[in-house]
């Protein structure tokens, strides 16, 4: 008896072996195939990050000053979009419809801020009259022209109240190029946006900008019946577009188009000398919360749009009491209340 039982069992485990060896050498193997590809994606995405980081371009544009308001509750970033023309041939400017250079101003200045509330997307206008530091009062706009980065964003620290913790500037150029590394931006227009002065033409409904029209949909003002308070709507509703497109699964998940795209995005910012890759990234998931329904957007609160000043020509002059309550609540990292949040 014992030595049937004895044979039975080594003829099962016989039986039982060569199967679950190949077993063993398949979890092997699959394991060894699942190490090298974490392997592969870790070093990808390491030399992704020394690319991008030696990539990025940095300027000295925050520093302290006497005054510079204290830090508040979350984080502020600066985004601005520079119209120089420096870089462009004059085929370029004419096809932009820019004109020949002069003084380097800044077309888009909004600020993004993100903590326990938001992320809130604010635009001030361009031509919002406030004290520039050395050089009295002026548009706002004007404050990159007489003093570069740092100018400009003083000023901003001084108008608001706000402690700015980073910055982010784009020119004309990098903006066109960025867009049409994406292979255009998809927008829905509730009316045609015709302007000479930009070189706007573009019809109703929804369509793709590519570079030249998707910078003149946010250049144009002449022809919109609020002029800059129109404009800066506009500005906000193709940024969060091209973040969002350019955050996409579609775009990410495909290196064919990823690295272009970022590439360009690369080669068109310019952060301060605190701001890394990562700090970029982060500020851009923020902002493509905002098409997700988190946050919003508003502009300045206004009291007069059109305000005539000698030897300024029309500037907007803010509501001060609601700017003031904006600004506060900005930096206590509340909900905003203080104007109407889209």
């Amino acid at each position: 008896m014992h030595g049937g039982e004895y044979t039975s069992t080594v003829y099962r485990s016989r039986r039982r072996g060569p199967g679950g060896g190949r077993w063993r050498t398949w979890l092997r193997w699959t394991l060894l195939v699942l190490l090298v590809l974490v392997v592969v994606a870790v070093c990808g995405l390491a030399g992704t990050y020394l690319w991008a980081d030696d990539r990025l371009r940095q300027t000295p544009a925050l520093a302290d000053h006497p005054g510079r308001p204290a830090p508040g509750k979350g984080s502020n970033w600066l985004i601005i979009g520079s119209d120089t023309r420096s870089d462009l041939t004059r085929k370029e400017r004419q096809e932009l419809h820019v004109g020949g250079g002069g003084r380097r101003n800044t077309d888009t200045v909004m600020v993004l801020h993100h903590g326990a509330s938001g992320p809130y997307l604010v635009s001030i206008p361009r031509d919002s009259y406030v004290p520039i530091p050395g050089h009295g009062r002026g548009k706002i706009n004007s404050a990159y022209a007489r003093g570069g980065p740092k100018l400009l964003t003083r000023t901003v620290e001084d108008a608001t109240g706000l402690r700015l913790d980073h910055y982010a500037e784009i020119d004309f150029l990098g903006f066109t190029r960025v867009v049409d590394a994406l292979d255009g931006v998809r927008l829905c227009l509730r009316r045609p946006l015709r302007d000479e002065k930009s070189g706007a033409d573009l019809r109703a409904g929804c369509q793709t900008l590519h570079g030249r029209d998707a910078l003149a949909f946010v250049r144009a003002r002449y022809s919109d019946p609020r002029g800059d308070l129109g404009r800066v709507e506009r500005q906000r509703m193709l940024l969060r577009a091209l973040v969002h497109e350019g955050t996409g699964a579609s775009v990410v998940s495909d290196p064919w188009r990823f690295y272009p795209f970022l590439g360009a995005a690369l080669d068109a910012v310019t952060v301060d000398e605190g701001t890394d890759v990562l700090s970029l990234a982060r500020m851009a998931w923020k902002v493509r919360g905002l098409t997700g329904g988190d946050g919003g957007t508003a502009t300045v609160p206004v009291a007069n749009p059109g305000l005539s000043v000698p030897g300024a020509g029309e500037v907007v002059a803010w509501d001060r009491a609601r700017a003031r309550e904006l600004f506060d609540q900005l930096r206590r990292d509340v909900p905003i209340t203080a104007v109407r949040v889209t």
